[in-house]
């Protein structure tokens, strides 16, 4: 037995949205890159590559990443590069994508070897959170002021347009693709490849993957260019759990569990976004799942179960993979959870463990 708290990436799960990457890929002659910034766990590339074309990054160290544990592919995008980290980034690349015009001319000459990218603002987006939203007022994710991109256009061979997030909607993307296709013909006519980037639920249960595909085939005929989308959460939704064991029950006016995990530190984008974890919803016995760091609303959720909880019962929290391994931190020095694989073959391995050392030399 592992010993709790640990991710488990189960690769059958996995598969299957690897093969839905597989069909929207030959249906849309699109490329897939792995977002690295939701999901960099590189013990599971393995499998992701074969049904994916490289990684995304967000940073030099993502960007390393992507290089040297999945090859293929390599796209490197930032939202301000340093001086002193340009050239090392320009050596991973295939592509370097900048935020900002200034950005493309300050290191014009450092770049000019490999392909180069401009990240296109259409000043519209699908996410409901403002803190997520990278078209808000006065964002700096971008440039959106087509006459100043139609100067530099020349320098540069395609845009990177990212502006979807958990899109379930299949008509809206649809709608908004067909505004940018309007509204930046010109720009988009003068390029070689476009990213959509990510959050696009294509994964999703019933969503119209063949439409999709056609939708994207389309764009791609109509301008010329090579598709990329950006999947992160696509690539790895309901993929992986987050195995804890009971440590504490108590009734302070409502039944508590509390558990050897703690969601500000393992699974920090349900407390930044207010979310719930997803639990075990099967039974008549409720209890709130609680983390056991010292912070008050360190809490997964409400869960439901068949029989009352006992000290020592394992739990599973579902889809634990996007924006969690990624996150984690040695808040009040809780231990990371460790990371294992199950594989097809059903056998569980343990990749990777975390200890006092890993915490310590995280400091100073």
């Amino acid at each position: 037995m592992i010993q709790t708290p640990f991710y488990l990436i189960d690769q059958a799960k996995l598969l299957r949205n690897m093969e839905i990457i597989d069909r929207l890929r030959a249906g849309s002659g699109a490329k897939a890159l792995l977002a690295l910034k939701c999901f960099a766990t590189w013990s599971a590339f393995d499998l992701m590559r074969e049904h994916m074309d490289g990684t995304t990054s967000s940073s030099l160290y993502e960007l390393r990443l992507g290089r040297e544990k999945f090859g293929k592919e390599t796209h490197a995008y930032s939202v301000a590069w340093a001086d002193h980290e340009i050239a090392e980034a320009v050596g991973y690349a295939d592509k370097i994508i900048f935020n900002s015009i200034g950005q493309l001319e300050r290191f014009d000459n450092q770049s000019a070897q490999i392909g180069r990218g401009l990240r296109l603002n259409p000043r519209f987006s699908t996410s409901g959170f403002d803190l997520a939203d990278p078209a808000r007022p006065f964002s700096r994710l971008g440039e959106w002021d087509a006459a100043k991109i139609a100067e530099v256009v020349d320098r540069i061979s395609g845009f990177m347009i990212h502006y979807n997030c958990e899109n379930r909607d299949f008509d809206l993307f649809d709608r908004q693709l067909g505004r940018i296709e309007t509204e930046f013909a010109r720009l988009l006519e003068k390029v070689q490849w476009v990213s959509l980037g990510g959050g696009i639920h294509f994964t999703g249960e019933g969503y119209p993957v063949d439409d999709l595909a056609a939708r994207l085939k389309a764009f791609s005929e109509k301008f010329g260019v090579q598709v990329y989308l950006e999947p992160g959460e696509a690539a790895i939704t309901n993929s992986t759990t987050l195995e804890v064991t009971v440590l504490d029950l108590l009734n302070n006016g409502k039944d508590l569990a509390i558990v050897d995990s703690s969601i500000e530190a393992h699974m920090l984008d349900l407390l930044i976004y207010r979310e719930s974890a997803k639990l075990p919803q099967t039974g008549d016995h409720e209890y709130q799942i609680c983390g056991k760091s010292c912070l008050a609303g360190d809490i997964f959720g409400d869960a439901r179960f068949a029989r009352p909880l006992r000290v020592g019962d394992r739990i599973s929290v579902a889809d634990a993979a996007g924006y969690t391994m990624v996150k984690k931190n040695w808040f009040n020095g809780v231990n990371m959870p460790s990371i294992a694989i199950r594989a097809l073959d059903g056998s569980i391995r343990l990749v990777r463990e975390f200890g006092y050392e890993d915490y310590a030399s995280s400091l100073s």
